[in-house]
């Protein structure tokens, strides 16, 4: 993974195994959905990306190294790409919650198990590397951070999925919440690999492309609608109203703050 090209090819396919994964592990189809759409997502995103001009072009020097290539960029992108599927499967949990009566007690437990395990996933990948790139950079640059866009927006991810996960094990979230809080992971995880590239400043704006920033813009909106509809009352779910299947809602017993 050299160029924006080839990281959206490998994040589709890292997030395709990963629902393949969750999908023998539950077996509920979810999974497979998930791989779909974000596989379908990712290679359009790679065709127009193509578009702009040669996929393959001369590698810059500082990337000029298979071991930090194979460590540094697969582990890093592996964490966008699970963020990206925990953030996806919390959005089947808002609309079949809001517009169906499928989302029983059973599957609103798996959807949230789900979540929850490719969160920890995603906060340990992130993490990781984000250190092995503190490395490379000591090694390339002569200085661990810099406070370099890119670096801010790969500490942003880390800490955001860990803030997922305090949330959630000190009870201040939960089903629900928990799935607000993925979804706009979708934004930070966005904002951290596209975003700062359209900044066009610092050493890791390899890829700048200020043209994509309408879909930017539009992506995050649409993030930002989906969790509005995730934090509509309960009596407006389909899955919760008369009729729905959703059982005891998740907010039961909880205090207004533990959603």
């Amino acid at each position: 993974m050299t160029n924006l090209y080839s990281a959206a090819v490998f994040i589709g396919f890292a997030a395709c195994v990963l629902g393949l994964v969750l999908e023998t592990v539950w077996r509920n189809s979810i999974g497979v959905i998930v791989s779909a759409i974000i596989g379908f997502s990712t290679l359009l995103i790679a065709h127009h990306l193509a578009l702009a001009g040669d996929t393959m072009e001369m590698m810059r020097a500082v990337l000029d190294t298979n071991f930090w290539l194979a460590t540094h960029v697969v582990i890093v992108t592996l964490g966008y790409a699970s963020t990206y599927v925990s953030g996806f499967l919390a959005i089947i949990f808002v609309l079949r919650g809001l517009f169906t009566t499928g989302l029983d007690a059973p599957l609103r437990q798996s959807l949230a198990k789900m979540i929850y395990a490719i969160t920890c996933f995603a906060a340990l990948f992130s993490f990781v590397g984000t250190v092995l790139g503190g490395i490379w950079a000591d090694q390339s640059w002569g200085r661990f951070w810099g406070w370099d866009p890119k670096e801010n927006g790969a500490l942003i991810i880390v800490l955001w999925n860990v803030l997922i996960l305090h949330a959630r094990w000190g009870g201040m979230v939960r089903e629900r919440g928990l799935a607000n809080l993925a979804i706009f992971g979708n934004i930070v995880t966005t904002w951290s690999f596209f975003g700062t590239n359209m900044l066009g400043v610092g050493l890791h704006s390899y890829g700048f492309m200020d043209q994509e920033r309408v879909a930017l813009i539009a992506f995050v909106a649409s993030q930002a609608a989906l969790i509005a509809l995730g934090s509509l009352p309960l009596s407006v779910w389909r899955s919760f109203s008369g009729g729905g299947k959703g059982g005891t809602p998740p907010l039961s017993g909880a205090t207004p703050q533990t959603v």
